[in-house]
């Protein structure tokens, strides 16, 4: 984890086992960070992010009565647009307000031969499903991907 100063930087995201399945979560200094922090970690089991062009923008906008079930609506929605469009992601934004996210992805066409991706994520399931504040100033959102 970097630090800066007497502030420590909380985005960032991991893997975590699960049978067949993959677990991933995201740390965040707010709700929108965490999620964002969570759609990097789902794309890093598909391929390495840092591969994919932010060639194209893609807006996400939802609503879900509690931050868990947007976490699960928001990652759907990200595979149901690689899906539809045939397309990676490699960066996010995300702002929470109330019950409403509001996201961009931003990625590339898949290329087979540039990206290897390893895996199809199928879908964010509620098993392990978790969104909190660990400590004031870390959320933390996780849940596991069906792939």
């Amino acid at each position: 984890m970097a630090t800066t100063g007497d502030q420590v930087a909380t985005g960032r995201w991991e893997h975590f086992p699960h049978d067949a399945d993959i677990g991933v979560r995201g740390y965040g200094a707010s709700p929108g960070e965490a999620c964002e922090q969570a759609a990097l970690a789902m794309m890093a089991a598909i391929v390495d992010p840092a591969t994919v062009r932010l060639k194209q923008e893609v807006d996400v906008d939802l609503e879900a009565p509690r931050l868990d079930l947007l976490l699960v609506d928001w990652l759907n929605a990200l595979i149901y647009e690689m899906a539809e469009r045939r397309m990676l992601f490699g960066a996010f934004e995300v702002k929470i307000d109330d019950n409403h996210l509001k996201g961009r992805a931003f990625g590339e066409a898949v290329s087979r031969a540039r990206h290897a991706p390893a895996v199809e994520a199928k879908g964010a399931t509620y098993t392990e499903l978790a969104f909190v504040e660990d400590r004031p100033g870390l959320w933390r959102a996780q849940c596991v991907i069906d792939v």
